[in-house]
């Protein structure tokens, strides 16, 4: 049953419905979608109750105020936005019960870069191939379908949920620290070979910046420059963390609405949960690749799964 959800006061610079992602599309020339950091947006789900893959809103940067319009039940996991409720502070990574005319105030980053708003039921829109996954290039998903941003006045529908609420708390230690250095780890790419010896060196033992070109398409890292055999590539299908090398070397981290296929070296893949710390990384901010194999790669996931699961 769909019931009055949100009003927004004021629309801010980006917020979009996320689900898990939109699969099986690709090869439609189709992007992913989904959230940047799917460890936050994990948590947010958990906070309320929610099933996994069930939509939440990704609040990039702050300057969102909404309006409670019913009774509900929410949370928020990610960034600190410095948020408040009814001009108090909001608790993070906690349950919250809301009451009608309860406003909500995103306003700037504190530390991190995306909040994740999870209401328990979720939040009503229809799906565009699968998904409501927000693609605002592509015009796919959100709550009209056709990808575009919230704008001031929208009102934003919700699943009811008539389930008691419950109150639930993200231990400390499952809550990351956005500040500060950030060590991504690397699953080794196909052409990884193929890379000069003093540049595999650098990539991994000197510091990365993130540079002001920075969206959910992807991600500029400046440092020192990365040499390749390769010349020209076929182009290939890209996966979400792909670590692409173009001519200038420095290297290009793809994220969630990056394009479909790519023809640059790669000299790996950020593991899922390294791609969401990427994800809450602002410019200037340094980070540091770092090799892992396959089996600890997923045994990682597996456990992040578990915890957000069981």
């Amino acid at each position: 049953m769909i019931s009055k959800g949100f009003k927004v006061l004021q629309a801010g610079p980006l917020a979009l419905l996320q689900d898990a992602g939109r699969f099986g599309v690709r090869r439609q020339g189709v992007t992913q979608g989904g959230p940047a950091d799917l460890h936050a947006w994990a948590w947010a789900n958990w906070l309320v109750g929610n099933p996994w893959g069930t939509a939440a809103l990704e609040i990039t940067l702050g300057g969102l105020s909404l309006q409670a319009e019913t009774q509900m039940t929410v949370a928020v996991a990610g960034a600190d936005l410095a948020a408040t409720l009814d001009d108090q502070p909001l608790p993070l990574w906690q349950t919250l019960r809301l009451e009608a005319g309860q406003k909500l105030h995103f306003k700037q980053p504190v530390q991190g870069l995306r909040a994740y708003l999870a209401v328990a039921g979720g939040w009503a829109a229809k799906p565009v191939l699968g998904s409501v996954a927000t693609v605002v290039r592509e015009g796919l998903g959100g709550f009209d379908g056709q990808g575009k941003r919230l704008e001031t006045g929208d009102c934003l529908p919700i699943q009811s949920a008539k389930q008691p609420f419950e109150q639930r708390q993200v231990d400390a230690s499952q809550r990351p620290d956005y500040s500060g250095l950030q060590r991504l780890q690397v699953l080794p790419g196909a052409q990884i070979a193929e890379f000069h010896g003093r540049s595999l060196f650098d990539a991994f033992n000197q510091e990365w910046t993130l540079d002001q070109r920075a969206d959910r398409m992807g991600v500029r890292l400046l440092g020192p420059r990365l040499t390749c055999r390769l010349g020209a590539m076929v182009s290939e299908g890209i996966s979400l963390g792909t670590v692409q090398v173009p001519p200038d070397g420095q290297p290009l981290v793809l994220l969630n609405d990056r394009q479909t296929i790519g023809g640059y070296p790669r000299l790996g893949n950020l593991t899922p949960l390294a791609a969401s710390r990427l994800a809450q990384c602002l410019p200037g901010q340094k980070v540091r690749f770092q090799a892992q194999g396959r089996g600890a790669a997923l045994r990682e996931y597996q456990a992040f799964r578990f915890s957000v699961l069981g």
